[in-house]
Formats: C-alpha cells, sequence, structure tokens
C-alpha cells in the first residue's frame, strides 16, 4: 500500500540524517529501562527491605517491567508505524517520568507497595514504547555503515547500561542519595532525551493504513505472559501443584491456544509468524530472547556472594565491572566482525563465551575467595560474549525487516529481549529463592561441596539457579545456526 505523506513532511523526512545529537537522545531514551530499571536486579532486596514487600512479591516486581514492555512492544511498535515513531518515542520518556518518580517515593507499607508495583509496570510500558519506535528511526534515518555505526551505539545503551545497571545500583543504593535517586535521576535523563528528540522528523510509513487495531491478540497475549509469569514467580510460595498454581498454568494455555487462532485469522495480526520464515530473521529473534534470559545469572551470582559471605549490595555489584567495561569496549568490534564475516560467526563466538562465563560461575562449592575471582573473571568473558553478538543480531533482524514495518518488527525482536529478561530473572531467581533456604539433597551426594552447613543451601541454589541460565544459553546456540552463513555484510579482503 502507497503511503501518503503531506509534501512538507516528506520533504523534511527525505532531508533529514541521522546525526550525533539525535542518536544520544535515542540512547537516552532506552537506558531509561536497561540501566536505571533494571537495577533492581542488583537491589531488589534492598528495596522490598526498605519498603517491606515479602521476597516472592519483590521478586515479581523485578520482572514485572521487563514483563510489560515484553507484553506489549510489538503492539507499541505496529502503532508506532501508523500514528509516528517519534510519537511514541516521546509517549515512552513521559511515561518513564510517571513510572520512575512513582518507584522512587513508594514508602513502606502496603501502599508503598501497591506504588512499587504500578510504578515498574508504568516503566514496562515506557519501554514498550520506547525501543521499537527508537530501532525504526535507526533504520529510516541512518542508512549503511552508518546504520550500524548506530546500530553498535544504541547497543551500548541496552546491552551496556544492562551491563552497568548492577555496579550503578549498588554504588547509589550504598550512597547518601540511597536507591530512590535512581530513579529520580532516570526521569530527568528522560527530559534530557525528549529535548534531544525533538529535532527527529516524524515518520509514520502506515500513516494511510485504517484496519481495527488487533486488540483479541493484545489481550491474549497479556493473559499469557501474565499467567507464565504468576507461575514462574509464585509458584514457590503458592505451591507447584496447589490449585491456585494450576489454573494459572491452565489460562496461560489457554490463552496462548486463544492468541495463536486469532493471530492466523486476523488480516492484520500483532504477530504475523509468517516473519519467521524468514531464517535470519528468525535465528535472530530467538536466538536474542534466550540471549537476554541469560541476564538471570545477575542476580543469581549477585545473591550467592551476598548471602554466602554476607557482601553488601555495592561491594556485589563492583564485581560485575567487567561486564560493563567489555561490553562498552568490544561493542564496535562486534560491528567490524559483522562487516568481515557476516552476522553468524560473530554471534556463534559471543554464545560460546556466554556459554563458558556460565560454566564459570557454577562453580558455586569453590572457597568464597576462589569463587569471588572466578565471578569477576566471569563477568569479564560475559561482557566479551554479548559485545560479539549484540551488533550483529540486531542489525540483521533490522536489515531482513521492510520499512514500513520496521515498528512491528523491532517490537516482535525487542519483545523477544524483554521476555527473555523478564523470565531470564524470575526462573533462575525462583529456583534460588526455593532452594536456599533447605538446600536440595541429591546435589551434594552429586558434587562435593566443601564449604560451611551454613552456606550449603545458598551454594546448591546458586548452582542449580545457574544451572537454568546455562541451558537456555545452550539453546540460544542452536538457534544462532538457524542465521545463513551468508546473512549480514560481509566486507571483501
Amino acid at each position: 500500500m502507497k503511503v501518503r505523506h503531506t509534501p512538507a513532511a516528506s520533504d523534511r523526512t527525505e532531508a533529514f540524517h541521522g546525526n550525533d545529537s539525535a542518536l544520544l537522545g535515542i540512547v537516552l531514551s532506552v537506558i531509561s529501562f536497561w540501566l536505571f530499571a533494571q537495577t533492581t536486579l542488583n537491589i531488589g532486596p534492598a528495596i522490598g527491605q526498605d519498603i517491606g514487600a515479602p521476597p516472592p512479591l519483590m521478586n515479581a516486581a523485578i520482572s514485572l517491567t521487563a514483563l510489560c514492555a515484553g507484553m506489549f512492544i510489538v503492539a507499541a511498535g505496529g502503532l508506532a508505524d501508523r500514528f509516528g515513531r517519534v510519537r511514541f518515542a516521546m509517549a515512552g520518556n513521559v511515561l518513564n517520568i510517571v513510572g520512575s518518580l512513582m518507584v522512587g517515593i513508594a514508602f513502606p507499607g502496603p501502599v508503598g507497595i501497591a506504588m512499587l508495583l504500578a510504578g515498574r509496570s508504568i516503566q514496562g510500558l515506557s519501554s514498550a514504547c520506547v525501543m521499537p519506535a527508537t530501532l525504526a528511526l535507526i533504520k529510516t534515518y541512518w542508512q549503511g555503515e552508518n546504520r550500524q555505526r548506530a546500530v553498535s551505539i544504541f547497543s551500548m545503551g541496552t546491552w551496556g547500561g544492562s551491563g552497568l545497571a548492577s555496579l550503578f545500583g549498588g554504588f547509589m543504593a550504598a550512597s547518601p542519595l540511597g536507591w530512590r535517586s535512581i530513579f529520580l535521576v532516570s526521569a530527568g535523563v528522560s527530559i534530557a532525551a525528549m529535548l534531544l528528540l525533538r529535532q527527529v522528523p516524524e515518520d509514520a510509513p502506515e500513516r494511510s493504513v485504517r484496519t481495527a487495531i488487533d486488540y483479541p491478540g493484545i489481550a491474549s497475549l497479556a493473559v499469557f505472559v501474565l499467567g507464565l509469569l504468576l507461575v514462574v514467580t509464585q509458584g514457590p510460595a503458592l505451591g507447584w501443584r496447589s490449585w491456585p498454581t494450576l489454573l494459572l498454568l491452565g489460562a496461560s494455555v489457554i490463552s496462548l491456544a486463544v492468541f495463536i487462532r486469532v493471530e492466523r485469522a486476523t488480516p492484520r495480526p500483532l504477530v504475523d509468524f509468517s516473519v519467521f520464515r524468514n531464517r535470519v530473521f528468525a535465528g535472530a529473534t530467538l536466538s536474542n530472547l534466550l540471549i537476554n534470559a541469560t541476564a538471570g545469572l545477575i542476580p543469581v551470582s549477585m545473591w550467592v556472594i551476598q548471602d554466602s559471605a554476607g557482601w553488601t549490595t555495592a561491594q556485589a555489584g563492583y564485581l560485575t565491572i567487567g561486564y560493563a567495561v567489555f561490553i562498552l569496549a568490544f561493542i564496535r568490534l562486534g560491528e567490524r566482525l559483522l562487516q568481515r564475516f557476516g552476522a553468524r560467526q560473530p554471534m556463534v563466538w559471543g554464545t560460546l563465551i556466554v556459554i563458558a562465563s556460565i560454566a564459570l560461575l557454577m562453580l558455586t562449592p569453590l572457597p568464597t575467595r576462589t569463587y569471588v575471582v572466578l565471578t569477576a573473571i566471569s563477568y569479564c568473558l560475559y561482557g566479551l560474549g554479548l559485545a560479539f553478538y549484540a551488533t550483529p543480531s540486531t542489525d540483521t533482524a533490522l536489515a531482513a525487516l521492510p520499512t514500513e514495518k520496521a515498528g512491528a518488527g523491532s517490537g516482535l525482536y525487542k519483545m523477544a529481549s524483554s521476555l527473555g529478561a523478564a523470565f531470564g530473572a524470575a526462573i533462575p531467581a525462583s529456583i534460588y529463592v526455593a532452594v536456599s533456604h533447605n538446600g536440595v539433597s541429591f546435589l551434594s551426594t552429586m558434587v562435593p561441596f566443601p564449604v560451611p552447613d551454613d552456606n550449603l543451601a545458598v551454594r546448591e541454589a546458586g548452582m542449580l539457579g545457574l544451572g537454568a541460565t546455562l541451558l537456555m544459553a545452550l539453546v540460544a546456540l542452536s538457534f544462532v545456526y538457524l542465521v545463513p552463513r551468508s546473512a549480514g555484510t560481509a566486507l571483501p579482503d
């Protein structure tokens, strides 16, 4: 369908070329989730203790932002294609201001817990608006190697922000400003992002489309994801075989079946399943989901250190410095590897390095000093692996999308990121919470744990939680091989 623009808008869109100040506005927009909101992976226990939220509920709050982002990011991307990508990026920043302020001023007690949960939900809606809209703007206004550079810098905001989140969160929580200052600063960063994005012309390639919004698809997907997350996070407290858990699981399965049927029947589905026939997009997106799920190693490894050695959140956060340094230092190398070898090879290398980092973290039976050193090394490897993977995966997925569908397609790709982060945090964390008090007898009979008895359950919980993360990384590697060897841009020798 031919898109009709007004002459002035069309001329302005064609005349504008992406520049560094606009790119800075995009990066500031995305770090509201990846840097600021993700600090809860480390400081979650401190927040819960401050406002009186029990661990299972705080575990749900940690995952809630990524969950809400994942539920609505595809819908937001499709609506951005129709109503304006700049408009949705701006709306996302406004939502982050509101959500961050709610979290930042949440006070102890039931009302404060409700504010925390509501604020985390709004932060998720913010990310749902920002992520696909800004990626689509990069596809529109940056071309060729400039786009690959823009994607690398965008990835510095996402993967790099995630790498700095634990360190930044621990530092701020231990400072006189306290953990609340994290979310107040986040609101200020969103204001700066909006000012920088004002220069970007509106881009809405599907503004002439008049078909109805896929509300049944949005609702059924939301129920499916929400029910599944509640099963994962609340299962240990409710009991895995209890009626509430089984009812939630049943509701999730039914919602998934309804969602698939609705999407196949509607002329403009929320998720066009045919896009996965493209091996490039399918491999990049599915591996992206599982690679993001490996972020679950962050809370589990931090909690092992804190609970077994008595470290504070700030002290444990310092062990993640290598993660942030390596991903920021080497992410442009991932871009060069993409240009030299195509997309698949650096994605494979990156995933293998991530697997190695998780394997080292699983050595929880080691003495505390040795394990602390291995943890620091593991985070360096984790950052290096993600740096190799990030730009080839994102740029390849973006290049496979038609321009008019860039928002919806980017939403699908980033939905994989958000859902991966949500379930990747929830599943290992739930395993850790369930096992850390009493341990599991079978594990200590298979693996020697030469540690004091008061540390045994914590070490066993860490090994099992990280084992779940390792399994996710191995499945991610299998999905990477869906990407054809020729995918991406390999420059000649």
